[in-house]
């Protein structure tokens, strides 16, 4: 039975506004334009658990924060890129989870301050990200995993793709939380979800801004129309009141007919990216994101 927590949460997103950037075209464009004219803060907050450290430098032009358990080594490393619709910038539940990662994978969590739209591009963003993970693999750490929620979702299998194929990486284990992963939001499935946050119109307006002019299918933006095989273990979540959902069911039968070892965990009820809430189903969702990326 959903929890009571997670019922409220409906009104909760109303109450605060977070629906209205995604009720509309006119919304969305009138969010981006706030967004040009008053970008956010993203570092995190000044209180996070004892038991993590936080160092950040700059790399590529962007800053990139460094989180790991306060004391002993890190027994491998995550990249975690941060959801918000490719506009909104990291927020405090994407750092509470980077750092139940860091102190309970016992991980080093890398996460790049990656830069938004309306001021960049995937055809900008991508390769920096690539190169991000690249340098991670190469540096030595035992195993690099890949973590991302919604946005962050599509970069994280996006970077995947073109590590397995522009440098013959494979990524071990890659966290997608209620990730984009086909911008056209043409699935037909989508109309009959009955979805409290997002909403496909508002949506569109900032993946098109993404996408910039890079083609549909193409992968650093499309990862569901790619070739999936050759990719490490997939853990996926969504829930059904998610306008994401059917593209998430469609990637686990597709990467699963690929040879992909895939772990699909779908809540019936939930909202998009559930596993970041307050939630007796998120603090169960974070417990085995935790899980599968311990070294």
């Amino acid at each position: 039975m959903t929890s009571w927590a997670s019922r409220a949460l409906p009104v909760l997103l109303r109450l605060t506004g977070r629906t209205r950037a995604y009720a509309s075209a006119d919304n969305a464009r009138a969010h981006l334009a706030g967004r040009e004219l008053r970008p956010q803060p993203y570092g995190p907050p000044a209180r996070l658990r004892p038991d993590v450290a936080v160092e950040v430098q700059r790399r590529f032009g962007w800053p990139i924060y460094t989180v790991t358990p306060a004391s002993g080594l890190p027994t491998g490393a995550v990249v975690y890129l941060h959801g918000g619709g490719w506009v909104n910038e990291i927020s405090t539940q994407h750092w509470q989870l980077v750092t139940e990662i860091a102190a309970d994978a016992r991980a080093k969590v890398i996460v790049p301050i990656y830069p938004l739209v309306p001021f960049a591009t995937a055809a900008e963003v991508m390769p920096t990200l690539v190169q991000l993970v690249a340098e991670a693999v190469a540096s030595g750490c035992d195993r690099v995993c890949l973590a991302g929620d919604s946005a962050g979702g599509q970069m994280a299998l996006s970077v995947a793709l073109l590590l397995r194929d522009e440098h013959d990486v494979v990524i071990p284990q890659t966290v997608l939380i209620s990730p984009v992963l086909d911008l056209s939001l043409s699935n037909p499935d989508i109309a009959a979800v009955d979805d409290p946050w997002l909403g496909r119109d508002g949506l569109l307006v900032f993946a098109d801004c993404w996408r910039g002019n890079l083609p549909l299918g193409d992968p650093r933006v499309d990862p569901l129309a790619a070739d999936l095989s050759r990719l490490g273990a997939l853990t996926v979540f969504s829930g059904t009141r998610d306008i994401l959902n059917p593209d998430a069911r469609l990637l686990v039968e597709k990467a699963g007919a690929a040879g992909v070892a895939v772990d699909y965990h779908e809540e019936p009820g939930l909202l998009h990216v559930y596993p970041l809430s307050p939630t007796p189903e998120g603090r169960a969702a974070r417990r085995i994101i935790v899980e599968r990326l311990r070294g």
